[in-house]
């Protein structure tokens, strides 16, 4: 089941994404006789029992009982968690952080194989597909990270990774969207990553629930992985090749490292961290090192102003962005007082 947000009438509303149409799952499951809530964070406070619920809505939509209600033409789609309650990301592809540190000149670390680490972003700065405006210092190499992400669907605290995967609601397609000079910057102090990161993180197209990936799973004793292609596009050119099954970490073993003595609630976003190649930090210092072997020069490429990119994991669907700049865009790079 595929479930998504979106705004029609100024109006957020949740609904269910099948056959390439919208099916608003309040008013869908009301000529089924059963009440549920108009908006995904309530929804996901329901837990499992109205994610059951809205599965029979999907199961009357796939035997053609119900047509959709929803006009395409009057609707924008929002993040699948319009306002989630927190949003973590974690950094669970050991070949992402090893060539990443190798590109830079230092040794891999040995924490790294000891325990999952993560950051908190900005769960106020959580977008969907379509325009992304920025200030102008955003635009200063400004990079993606293709990402998986998950959505918490019930409460929980020090949560162990035999169960973890239960308190899983579903999927989606996350792009951490990084300004490299800002977070250079700012992290030479041993804090952050803050601006360079907390202006945009993308979510979406979709929430997939874990049922519909189950051909995908590969069970293992520290939890779930799934065998899904990765890639990214930027303006339509392939870059980045990956799978989600290469995380070190999973999901499961990040959950119960984030709930040890902190509860998470329905609604949490938890990302992997960059997939291999995932990003143009990763991606640029690997050429650059390539053509001082040859000889050669190189220059980095960046998200420039007008760029769009396409994160696609097979199942979850393709998350399309387009980076703007703001008509009053403004600047906070540091100045010598």
């Amino acid at each position: 089941m595929k479930l998504v947000s979106y705004t029609l009438k100024k109006k957020d509303r949740i609904g269910i994404y099948n056959n390439n149409n919208i099916y608003d799952l309040k008013e869908c499951a009301q000529g089924l006789g059963i009440e549920l809530p108009s908006r995904m964070r309530r929804f996901l406070r329901g837990g499992d029992n109205m994610i059951e619920q809205a599965k029979q809505v999907n199961s009357a939509i796939l035997e053609g009982k119900i047509t959709s209600n929803v006009e395409d033409s009057k609707l924008k789609l929002l993040a699948p968690i319009p306002k989630p309650t927190s949003c973590r990301d974690a950094y669970a592809f050991r070949q992402h952080v090893a060539t990443a540190r190798r590109n830079r000149g230092v040794p891999m670390i040995d924490e790294f194989d000891q325990f999952p680490v993560f950051y908190l972003t900005n769960h106020n700065a959580i977008v969907g597909s379509g325009d992304v405006k920025l200030e102008s210092d955003h635009f200063l190499k400004l990079d993606f990270e293709l990402e998986a992400a998950i959505v918490i669907g019930k409460r929980g605290k020090n949560i162990s990774v035999k169960e973890a995967d239960s308190y899983i609601a579903g999927y989606m397609v996350m792009n951490d969207i990084s300004a490299r000079v800002l977070q250079m910057e700012e992290m030479k102090l041993n804090l952050g990553p803050a601006k360079g990161k907390d202006f945009a993180t993308a979510i979406g197209p979709w929430l997939v629930t874990p049922d519909e990936l189950e051909s995908y799973k590969i069970e293992t004793e520290f939890g779930n992985k799934y065998d899904l292609r990765m890639t990214a596009k930027h303006n339509g050119k392939l870059i980045s090749d990956g799978n989600m099954k290469d995380m070190d970490w999973t999901f499961a073993e990040i959950i119960e490292r984030a709930s040890y003595g902190v509860e998470l609630v329905a609604g949490d976003v938890i990302g992997s961290g960059t997939v291999g190649t995932g990003c143009y930090l990763e991606l640029n210092g690997t050429c650059v090192l390539e053509a001082k072997e040859k000889g050669e020069d190189f220059t980095p490429i960046w998200i420039e102003e007008g760029d769009s990119m396409e994160l696609e994991i097979a199942g979850l669907g393709v998350l399309t962005n387009k980076f703007l700049k703001r008509k009053t865009a403004r600047s906070i790079l540091a100045k010598k007082k």
